[in-house]
């Protein structure tokens, strides 16, 4: 007789860059036979209806913030008897409350804040001064299949001992070395859309597929992670493409921003989307541009999981914890630009705001530059 299937839980982060990097994670899940059912905030979910690893997905009934104890009580209770195993995704205590008062046997996650007695499968936290690649912190998750001690895999560096790599390439579909079974897979993360699917969202929108370049001017984590309005209107001038501008509807005014000064000069090259699509239209619209140009955020790894030609901008944040796995992408970083003068000894800081007040990581990156690594 063939083994019973195990059905599992995957508590979803609640950042959309989160949520994509996490699907090589599901995908391995997936490949050794766990079907998985993934629970998320509806801001999220959409973005696991597109993995094909997925069995279903759950729209988490909860707020931003706040424990909202009642509310995932009674989401337990419904979950009650339907799964066994769970992966939890983010860090904090609220997010492992759910499988655990679900009553599901074996709870996997980082030890993450206190959860020692909400999770019986539990992996050691990276050092606060380490920020290991965020594909295979997921990635790791999937190796867990061992008593809640974990013993020698605590120890040391972190990402040797868990990952069994300081680093996480495109392509080299590294495993952990924690001798756990799982199998091997690509680590970059794969978003799927259908053909029919994808046709009908560009005509109900009246683009055409490959004839215009997508911008994502937005990050949600703050201004020291955004290249200036002001770079990306320039760029937008320059281009012989239509530019179709993404974001959220908080992001509408600043696309405006972009927008009007070329439109001034060139009626109609620039159109704003922002905020005027849901995120699987946006997923469509990315999916068929000639090229992405983005920010470090959500929508830089949304074009990346669907293999879209892309120039990735870097600021305070580093493309050796959240780089775009697509080998299309090409990352500017003037961290790590040897031709850079001074050099940039304050990046990466992680700061939603420049802490010395002249974000010089992005306000150098020319917009020529940009154009020149478009090839457009």
């Amino acid at each position: 007789m063939p083994p019973p299937m195990t059905r599992s839980l995957f508590i979803a982060p609640q950042w959309i860059g989160d949520a994509v990097m996490s699907e090589p994670l599901l995908r391995s899940l997936h490949m050794r036979g766990e079907v998985v059912t993934v629970a998320a905030l509806p801001w999220v979910a959409p973005v696991f209806r597109a993995m094909g690893a997925v069995a279903a997905v759950i729209e988490l009934p909860f707020q931003h913030g706040g424990l909202q104890w009642s509310a995932r009580r009674a989401m337990a209770r419904q979950l009650k008897g339907q799964f066994d195993r769970a992966y939890v995704g983010p860090n904090s205590l609220k997010s492992a409350l759910l499988p655990w008062w679900a009553g599901i046997p074996v709870r996997v996650g980082y030890q993450g804040e206190a959860r020692w007695g909400v999770l019986n499968r539990r992996l050691p936290n990276p050092p606060r001064n380490e920020r290991p690649p965020m594909v295979g912190h997921y990635l790791a998750l999937a190796q867990v299949d061992a008593p809640a001690h974990l013993g020698p895999a605590g120890a040391g560096d972190w990402a040797s001992s868990v990952l069994g790599a300081t680093s996480f390439q495109p392509g080299a579909g590294q495993d952990s070395t924690m001798g756990l079974r799982a199998p091997r897979v690509d680590p970059r993360p794969r978003l799927q859309r259908s053909p029919a699917q994808m046709k009908a969202t560009l005509h109900s929108l009246g683009l055409a597929a490959q004839a215009y370049v997508v911008m994502v001017p937005g990050a949600e984590y703050g201004p020291a992670k955004r290249w200036p309005a002001a770079h990306f209107s320039a760029l937008a001038r320059s281009l012989g493409l239509p530019t179709v501008l993404m974001g959220s509807t908080k992001e509408a005014a600043l696309c405006d921003s972009i927008a009007a000064p070329v439109n001034a000069e060139q009626a109609q090259q620039v159109r704003n989307l922002a905020g005027q699509t849901d995120l699987l239209s946006a997923m469509d619209v990315m999916a068929s541009a000639r090229a992405v140009v983005s920010n470090d955020s959500g929508l830089m790894h949304v074009a990346a999981a669907f293999g879209v030609a892309q120039v990735a901008l870097f600021g305070s944040s580093s493309p050796a914890h959240t780089p775009p796995l697509n080998p299309q992408a090409q990352v500017l970083w003037l961290a790590r630009d040897d031709n850079y003068t001074p050099a940039l000894n304050c990046a990466p800081c992680f700061e939603r705001q420049c802490p010395l007040g002249h974000t010089r990581c992005l306000n150098d990156i020319s917009p020529e530059r940009v154009r020149q690594a478009l090839g457009l």
